[in-house]
């Protein structure tokens, strides 16, 4: 699969869920691109996370996205259940808007009841789309990769310094650069690679074509 030059929609329901889920190939596409980033709840509600908007906007930063690629919905934490018509909805007017032909989503073995809401509603509303499930590790609950993606020393050491801007979480254990960099070593022994960022395939939408012709060289 091609990322170079596609339009990329990462998707999470919380600040941090992509950034976990996949910063480390958010950095290398950010460059090569056209991404949008939309988290669909800012976590505002909850007074021990009011650093938590700001530290986002950093972390993405770190990562290459400018502020303007990334969006933050105004669905409240651990009711996205009890608003899946209205999230469906956003999500749609985001298709509408974007036109995304790869969307990264969180997995389908995630057992948080607003990831599970976001992977659902992301599902219906991207029938046209290839749609790859990343792991939130806190709640994963039988998480297998089968869609593995090279990435670089660089784009591990990015995906740690972005992690590192969450000064709310700096004690929650799956923070931990050790937890990331084995993580990314441990989906890179799978693919072969010294490290790889894993997905579950929920949908891939493929052209069948012929391949292009190598180029002629002279005689």
């Amino acid at each position: 699969m091609i990322f170079t030059g596609r339009r990329i929609l990462c998707l999470g329901a919380h600040p941090d869920d992509i950034e976990l889920g996949c910063g480390a190939l958010l950095h290398q596409m950010a460059a090569v691109s056209d991404v949008l980033c939309v988290t669909l709840s800012d976590n505002q509600k909850n007074p021990e996370l009011n650093h938590l908007v700001g530290e986002h906007y950093a972390s993405m930063g770190v990562l290459g996205m400018p502020s303007e690629k990334v969006i933050l919905g105004p669905f409240e934490t651990r009711r996205f259940p009890h608003a899946r018509q209205e999230i469906l909805e956003y999500i749609l007017d985001i298709r509408r808007k974007f036109r995304p032909e790869i969307v990264l989503t969180h997995t389908r073995n995630d057992i948080h009841q607003d990831h599970n809401t976001v992977m659902e509603e992301a599902l219906r509303a991207f029938r046209g789309a290839t749609v790859l499930g990343f792991d939130v590790l806190r709640s994963s609950y039988g998480f297998f990769p089968n869609f593995l993606v090279e990435v670089s020393e660089e784009d591990v050491e990015k995906k740690i310094a972005a992690l590192a801007e969450y000064k709310t979480y700096t004690n929650r254990y799956y923070f931990s650069p050790e937890i990331t960099r084995s993580t990314l070593i441990r989906h890179g022994a799978l693919a072969e690679r010294p490290y790889a960022e894993g997905f579950d395939i929920l949908r891939i939408v493929s052209v069948f074509g012929r391949p292009p012709e190598a180029p002629q060289t002279a005689s």
